[in-house]
């Protein structure tokens, strides 16, 4: 174990698998006490504190539906009253039309049970995410958070209407918690992932027509698909001391997607 974050904490939400997994893994890697976090994959959520522990690192799991405020301020809480503090939050929870638990539904075909669901979870999940976070930060006087956007804000893709709406709307929320407590020195940035391996909204787009995967390297001027350790690193990064003059950023890390 590195000693980047050693003595801090970290809370990762959307922690039971692909990129909030790699990313809880990640932060324990450099000394932070992580709490991962998930609401309907318990077993999943349970397996990656499981695999952090067997490293070395300390983590605890916490169930919550980030759309819920009771959850979410009851997840801080339970974070204060493990660790004492919360240094790092992760706002990675989300949902996206996959085709299998999710339709892909052009705006005159979107039932609208998904697009409330959608905006609840990868929109207001992250304003009810930030607004027990920062409110335990402002406390200290010490905090970081990094939100998880998508490059789909940037680039909408057809059939796609509420996660995109959903994605540009978390890119707006990043702003302007960034300018709200900029002046007491806590950072807020987003990560805009581009396609991505090992994440369910890539695993189902693409399992029932591997041919979908190479559609998507061929719009990535890289020519790969993302690893969730790609995020992972950016998410650190960003978390770090080497980023502390970075607030209200969005990075895309999509292989150049958004530089076309």
């Amino acid at each position: 174990m590195a000693n980047q974050f050693d003595g801090r904490v970290a809370l990762v939400t959307g922690g039971a698998s692909g990129i909030g997994r790699v990313a809880a893994q990640a932060f324990a890697r450099e000394g932070a006490r992580v709490i991962v976090c998930t609401d309907a994959n318990i077993k999943g959520g349970e397996e990656t504190v499981k695999m952090i522990k067997e490293a070395g690192g300390e983590a605890s799991f916490v169930k919550c539906d980030v759309s819920k405020a009771a959850d979410v301020e009851a997840m801080v809480d339970k974070c204060i009253s493990l660790y004492g503090r919360l240094d790092y939050a992760f706002n990675n929870a989300g949902i996206g039309p996959d085709g299998k638990r999710v339709p892909i539904a052009n705006i005159v075909d979107c039932p609208e049970e998904i697009w409330d669901r959608t905006i609840d979870i990868n929109l207001k999940g992250v304003f009810l995410c930030m607004k027990y976070e920062l409110k335990q930060m402002l406390k200290q006087k010490y905090g970081v958070i990094v939100n998880t956007s998508s490059v789909g804000a940037y680039k909408p893709v057809p059939g796609f209407c509420a996660y995109d709406a959903s994605k540009i709307g978390v890119i707006g929320l990043t702003k302007e918690a960034a300018l709200e407590v900029a002046a007491a020195g806590i950072r807020v940035n987003a990560v805009l992932p581009g396609p991505t391996d090992r994440t369910l909204l890539f695993d189902y787009l693409t399992g029932a027509k591997p041919e979908e995967k190479n559609k998507m390297m061929n719009v990535i001027p890289m020519k790969r698909i993302g690893h969730p350790e790609d995020i992972a690193a950016a998410v650190v990064w960003l978390c770090s001391d080497s980023a502390s003059f970075i607030t209200g950023h969005v990075m895309p890390v999509d292989g150049g997607m958004s530089a076309m």
